[in-house]
């Protein structure tokens, strides 16, 4: 039969073995550690200190006073403690103890070492001498370096709980849509983003296979995952593909994405992974179609005012031909007119590219928006006889901080598209006051705007299919006339009134 005390050792040795391959939570594992030890160790009290980068620290403790513990957390921390190995640590410990009980405690520390490396000391306080024997200690040294294992594993644990709680925010603050495949394609991760992008939950995407995920509505730009991979693909880790295409959605439409795949490999160059980013490249796809929009428009509304004004020119200049003083002066109000067509058309480019390169510089000053409608009507009035342009403001309309050579342009080209698509009528330009704001709205009597078109009206570039049937243009003007206004901190907006004249209104802070 085994003394009782050797049978409790035994209890002790089998306890902290479970612990190594049961608990992987430190904050509990050290807890029961250090319970064990006390009672191991016939103690009153205890402390574990683990070494870290930082220094010692005191990562449990048990029936310690609060004064001493507040008094010992800051000792370890200090800068000449940091170095010290355990034996220091452990005499440090006990002269301490001694101090702070006048001699009525004593202290024994243990090592915690594992794989080679100190990790820590369990320190334990009680109040008689040292009496175990060479054959106890090794007992003890054997549940100290059980406890050490456990330590070390419940630490690579939680490092490993961290790497992957980074890892998951990582993903999932990722702008773009990131799937993980498995060797044989299934979707083992999916993040926030491409939820999002493809309209399903992760739980719905994950164990399905690539091809059930990356469906193309259309031929794709690039060299596909199945082509690369018929072809040996990945020959090296950093083969990456690109491919560019219609992505498929449960819920249509589908969605222009870049697709980039970057293989992940295990040391002995087998394929572990794919990493499968997907970004929506909308945008991209919109700047494109701006761009070639913008070749066209301006290729085809420049073209015509320089046509026009060769045409005239070349047939003035005609040695064969003789002018009467009114064709002459015909042909060089057209011309007069063309120039202007084509400096206006100029200046509304270059205040666009403006825009794009930072926005449009506002010179402010005090503006009479009654006066100055009055001067945009009477200025409009003489170009066209089948319209009747009018204001109407109330007395004593504010006057307002603004850029008014700015809002000047914004007026014209409101009551310039009223010239431009209602054949004939009223035109209105008219003024509210409000508390913090004033509105002002120009209205015509034609067609008005077709409800498709309300949503796009004030977009670079863009007109109607009536527009262009009916009339000239680059699609500039509203979209030169709602920068202006936001640039005043104001907005603009269009009253949906089809069938009932179009009305274009905005306003700016008082």
């Amino acid at each position: 039969m085994l003394p009782d005390f050797r049978v409790r050792q035994r209890d002790y040795l089998l306890e902290i073995a479970r612990l190594l391959t049961q608990e992987l939570d430190l904050e509990k594992l050290l807890a029961r550690i250090l319970r064990v030890s006390i009672e191991m160790l016939a103690g009153q009290a205890g402390l574990i200190a683990l070494k870290e980068a930082e220094g010692w620290r005191v990562a449990a403790a048990y029936g310690i006073a609060p004064a001493f513990l507040s008094y010992l957390t800051p000792l370890l921390a200090e800068e000449k403690v940091r170095e010290l190995d355990v034996r220091e640590l452990n005499r440090m410990l006990k002269d301490l103890t001694y101090t702070a009980s006048m001699g009525l405690l004593n202290g024994t520390g243990l090592p915690l070492a594992a794989h080679g490396q100190v990790i820590g000391v369990i320190f334990i306080f009680r109040n008689y001498p040292d009496l175990f024997t060479p054959n106890d200690r090794v007992l003890l040294q054997s549940f100290a370096d059980q406890a050490a294992v456990a330590v070390f594993n419940a630490q690579l644990y939680g490092q490993i709980s961290y790497e992957k709680q980074r890892l998951d925010a990582l993903l999932d603050s990722a702008a773009d849509g990131i799937l993980i495949l498995n060797a044989d394609h299934t979707v083992e991760r999916v993040n926030t983003a491409f939820e999002k992008m493809f309209g399903q939950s992760r739980e719905e995407i994950k164990g399905k296979t690539h091809d059930e995920i990356i469906r193309w509505a259309h031929e794709p730009q690039g060299t596909t995952l199945e082509e690369a991979e018929s072809s040996g693909w990945p020959l090296t880790p950093n083969a990456t593909l690109y491919v560019e295409g219609d992505l498929e959605r449960p819920q249509p439409p589908s969605i222009p994405v870049g697709v980039t795949y970057a293989p992940l490999l295990s040391e002995d160059g087998k394929l572990r992974n794919i990493i499968v980013s997907v970004r929506d490249i909308t945008h991209f796809r919109t700047a494109e179609e701006i761009k070639s929009t913008f070749i066209s428009i301006v290729s085809h509304e420049l073209r015509t005012p320089v046509a026009l004004i060769k045409g005239y020119a070349s047939t003035l200049r005609r040695d064969d031909a003789k002018w009467d003083k009114r064709t002459i002066s015909d042909s060089l109000a057209v011309i007069e007119e063309e120039a202007d067509r084509l400096s206006k058309m100029v200046d509304d480019l270059l205040d666009a590219s403006r825009l794009q390169a930072g926005g449009l510089s506002l010179n402010r000053a005090d503006v009479s928006l009654a006066a100055l409608a009055s001067r945009v009507t009477e200025r409009f009035a003489l170009q066209s006889p089948k319209h009747k342009l009018v204001t109407d403001f109330p007395k004593n309309f504010p006057v307002i901080v603004a850029d008014e050579t700015r809002l000047e342009q914004v007026l014209s080209n409101l009551v310039s598209n009223a010239l431009k698509y209602a054949p004939k009528g009223e035109i209105k330009i008219s003024g509210t006051a409000r508390p913090e704001q004033v509105v002002i709205c120009v209205s015509d009597q034609g067609p008005g705007i077709d409800a498709r078109d309300l949503p796009h009206i004030f977009d670079r570039f863009y007109r109607s299919t009536n527009a262009v049937k009916q009339t000239k243009g680059a699609g500039l003007g509203l979209y030169l006339a709602r920068a202006i206004v936001e640039a005043h901190g104001g907005r603009i907006w269009a009253d949906p009134k089809p069938d009932a004249g179009a009305r274009i209104c905005f306003s700016l802070p008082r």
